[in-house]
């Protein structure tokens, strides 16, 4: 088990990285306003679930490998930067369909596909291994023993706070659309913002990487 203060001081490190808007914020807003409260939400327990693997690859030392080697560590970055890329020019170019469903009109998405689609960009985030592969060793206690335990608490402390965090930046974002979207234009005006700036988040991190 992590000691006591390590945990403390590793939660509010988490805390003040999580809770500053980065990356996976703007992936939530922009999720939210093109989706709608329950798309946005799926697309956050998606995205936190994608840090699970994560998590394990790296408190078993994979992570690690992957960090340091460039022609892997750059192939996943291109994949999740894609697929960001990806589903912001889905959203605008279904921008119309979006505010069918959100007036009823049309079925909603599927809440699986909804929830994939958030784990594909969560488990494909390089920068989340570099910040594992970094921070979580810091926090840990050799004379403890069992490091890859004490690294895998560390990471689901992480996932707690940003599954809590990135929730409450859904619910505001969805919270904003629903009061704008009023009219099935407006919606469509509000799910093509949000498939910019998923767009414009893919373009961040393919070219200059950045936190959570």
């Amino acid at each position: 088990m992590v000691p006591p203060e390590n945990l403390l001081a590793f939660t509010l490190a988490a805390v003040v990285l999580i809770v500053i808007p980065g990356p996976s914020v703007l992936f939530t807003i922009g999720r939210a306003l093109a989706l709608g409260r329950i798309g946005g939400l799926l697309s956050v327990l998606g995205n936190a679930l994608g840090l699970l693997p994560v998590i394990g690859l790296v408190a078993l030392g994979v992570g690690g490998v992957v960090a340091q080697s460039i022609v892997l560590f750059t192939i996943v970055k291109v994949a999740g930067a894609g697929y960001l890329i990806y589903l912001g020019v889905q959203a605008i170019r279904h921008r119309y369909r979006a505010a069918e469903q959100a007036s009823g009109a049309l079925p909603s998405r599927s809440a699986w596909r909804q929830l994939g689609e958030g784990f594909v960009v969560g488990i494909t985030n390089p920068k989340t291994i570099a910040f594992f592969v970094a921070v979580l060793p810091q926090f840990v206690d050799l004379s403890a023993g069992a490091v890859p335990l004490q690294m895998i608490q560390l990471g689901l402390v992480f996932f707690g706070i940003a599954l809590v965090s990135d929730g409450a930046w859904a619910l505001a974002a969805a919270g904003a659309r629903s009061w704008f979207g009023r009219s099935p234009k407006r919606i469509a005006r509000l799910s093509a913002t949000g498939g910019g700036l998923m767009i414009g988040l893919g373009g961040i991190l393919l070219f200059t990487g950045g936190e959570h």
